[in-house]
């Protein structure tokens, strides 16, 4: 059976911690694959916010997911301490991917890598829209290559 496969970029320009919540458990007791797509969500909130973006601006204007992939690397359980790195690239004209590591702290290890693809979204007209000058700007400065290591 074919894997998913994602290469990760070399570096990423962003850090945030979580904490493994009881709520993010599923029923093997470790953390869901649901939950892992939610932490990723969260992660990208804050990278935006620390770039003074949000994900939908004022004007009606944001991101949509395109698509996601996430490959599980090793299990997260509750209380566990996680690191999660994000960084952008592969832009267009209308969307750019999100790039993402999960690691947990205490051991180091890889917990997931994840990549997302935004589109650009007007939602007063239900349109996929070019991205505003101001968000390529402010993400292109943390622009990472995508050619990075597969794992």
């Amino acid at each position: 059976m074919p894997r998913v496969s994602i290469s990760l970029p070399e570096r990423f320009p962003f850090r945030t911690e979580v904490e493994v919540r009881v709520s993010d458990l599923n029923y093997g007791n470790h953390l869901g694959n649901d939950r892992a797509l939610s932490l990723i969500h969260e992660a990208r909130r804050r990278y935006l916010r620390a770039l003074g973006l949000e994900e939908i601006a004022a004007d009606g204007t944001g991101l949509v997911i395109a698509d996601a992939a996430l490959v599980y690397r090793a299990q997260a359980f509750y209380a566990d301490r996680l690191s999660i790195d994000v960084a952008a690239g592969d832009f267009v004209s209308r969307g750019c991917d999100f790039y993402y590591r999960i690691r947990q702290l205490s051991s180091e290890r890889d917990v997931v890598h994840a990549k997302t693809g935004v589109v650009c979204f007007d939602f007063r007209s239900q349109k996929v829209i070019n991205m505003p000058p101001a968000m390529r700007e402010a993400l292109a400065l943390t622009q990472v290559d995508t050619t990075g290591i597969e794992v």
